[in-house]
């Protein structure tokens, strides 16, 4: 059996509750990790603008969540405020003590997103939730980073579509910055021990496919099938394991060969 180093680490999930976010919590929560779920603090999206993500924003879901998993807390947080970062690792820290492993994985996405339909105020919203948050989280993580004790580890949740993903252009680029965030952050913190490494996951079923058209992405996909939240979570998991332990700056495609 492979011991991965992660029970009793403490591992904060952004987005945590919903979707992938759900079975990134879980995941690390069967480690023996101490998970703190992350949910959105409120609603900020205009009416009338369609939207997804990867998360449940609701504070109900990260609770219920957080009360099933055992030692894991709920954690509430507005990621396009400016001092989003040091709130949210301060009341990780005040909960469950300084972080080990953070998973940048909410994220912002709404239509209509096309060339022909950009708004400043659109694109702003995706850069903050899906480039400025984690950039910021990093930032804050290693400046708490003590030498005495052990580096703490990133992984970042992309997608396979960042370097071209016609008609999502505000979330594809966002994303495209987040892989370009990943590495730059690997090469500058590389010398405190942090890793910094990403995941970008394929088309997964949370929900947003019908069976006509998980059949049609499937065709897509040279394993022939869609993804599943919990094929995420094993990759992410990976990454933030002792196994991984030599691995910094990298880009993993958890997609099926979606993207080859």
């Amino acid at each position: 059996m492979i011991d991965t180093g992660l029970a009793g680490k403490v591992v904060l999930v952004t987005g945590g509750s919903g979707g992938i976010g759900e079975a990134i919590s879980r995941a690390f929560a069967a480690q023996g990790a101490r998970v703190a779920v992350h949910h959105h603090a409120g609603e900020r999206e205009p009416p009338g603008r369609a939207r997804w993500a990867h998360v449940t924003p609701h504070a109900e879901a990260a609770r219920s969540l957080a009360d099933e998993l055992t030692g894991a807390v709920s954690v509430a947080a507005d990621l396009a405020a400016p001092d989003a970062a040091s709130r949210l690792l301060d009341a990780v820290e005040d909960r469950l003590g300084p972080v080990d492993v953070l998973v940048n994985n909410a994220a912002h996405c709404e239509t209509p997103d096309s060339i022909g339909e950009l708004t400043a105020e659109g694109l702003e919203r995706h850069y903050r939730v899906n480039a400025v948050a984690p950039a910021l989280l990093i930032s804050e993580l290693a400046r708490r980073h003590r030498p005495e004790r052990p580096a703490p580890c990133v992984v970042n949740i992309s997608t396979d579509a960042a370097r071209a993903f016609p008609g999502q252009i505000g979330y594809g680029t966002s994303k495209a910055a987040l892989d370009g965030l990943t590495r730059a952050t690997a090469l500058d913190l590389g010398p405190t021990g942090i890793r910094v490494n990403a995941v970008a996951p394929g088309p997964v079923q949370t929900g947003w496919m019908d069976d006509a058209m998980e059949a049609q992405v499937s065709d897509l996909v040279p394993l022939r099938r869609v993804g599943e939240p919990g094929d995420i979570a094993d990759g992410v998991v990976f990454l933030a394991s002792r196994q991984a332990r030599w691995v910094t700056g990298q880009v993993l495609q958890v997609a099926g060969g979606h993207a080859l």
